[in-house]
């Protein structure tokens, strides 16, 4: 006779196979879980988010993400507005090596006409 989960400690619960519930208790399928969906900051709820592959499941993903918004926001106020390296630096609270390389990494070449 399986024991029952209660019954169990949690190394003796970690140590069963998958395929080994307890008899009393099932696998659900997801759409009988009581699962609550609360989101994260990016996102209101796991099933509205935007990414395609949840961004904490990444190393460094949510970093990568916002650093990746900053340097199109650093490249969108270069070309459009025609904001300096510097003053896109003291903006951003950046160095202007930041601005650079945001700038080299998110323009195509050649688009990279402007004081440094």
């Amino acid at each position: 006779m399986a024991p029952e989960l209660s019954e169990m400690d949690a190394d003796e619960a970690k140590s069963l196979p998958e395929g080994d519930l307890p008899k009393n208790e099932s696998d659900l399928p997801p759409e009988y879980c009581q699962y609550k969906d609360e989101g994260c900051d990016l996102a209101d709820s796991c099933l509205n988010c935007p990414f395609p592959r949840c961004v904490y499941e990444q190393p460094r993903g949510r970093q990568r993400w916002l650093k990746k918004l900053r340097d199109k926001e650093i490249a969108r106020l270069f070309t459009g507005e025609g904001k300096g390296v510097k003053e896109l630096a003291l903006v951003f609270g950046v160095s202007s090596r930041t601005v650079q390389r945001a700038l080299r990494d998110t323009l195509p070449k050649g688009d990279l006409s402007g004081d440094e």
